[in-house]
């Protein structure tokens, strides 16, 4: 497996980032209030935001390119990420993606903010989405 290096991007490499998701025909885009991390082998084969919010961090954008999955990469990306936060991570996936955050920690429907709940509600009315927590 080629060497991959799991990294923050600096403010003005972001727009990468959104050039990455482009790529693969992808509707997620790096949010300006966030952290954002890619990981790169001769380019960026992965990318995620991880945004503060109301008492912890929201984990949106999580995107891997499909001749990279299965490699490990998300859960090196999450692991990397998630590193040095020291308050909830919190994400909202399909009910087909629970096992697989569940082996990098994540717990179901874990206690939330009021913004954090309102927002899963608003997004759960147009497909299926459940909440995920990571505890630091």
């Amino acid at each position: 497996m080629p060497d991959t290096q799991y990294t923050r991007l600096d403010e003005p490499s972001w727009p990468l980032m959104n050039k990455f998701y482009r790529a693969h025909q992808s509707s997620m885009k790096a949010v300006r209030d966030a952290q954002l991390w890619v990981a790169r082998r001769d380019g960026i084969v992965a990318a995620l935001c991880l945004r503060p919010v109301s008492g912890g961090h929201w984990l949106t954008g999580l995107f891997v390119d499909p001749a990279c999955r299965g490699q490990g990469v998300a859960a090196a990306l999450i692991a990397a990420a998630t590193q040095n936060i020291e308050s909830p991570v919190w994400l909202f996936c399909h009910p087909d993606l629970r096992d697989f955050y569940q082996r990098r920690g994540f717990a179901f429907d874990p206690p939330m903010p009021y913004a954090m709940v309102e927002r899963l509600s608003r997004y759960a009315r147009s497909k299926p989405m459940i909440a995920m927590g990571l505890e630091p």
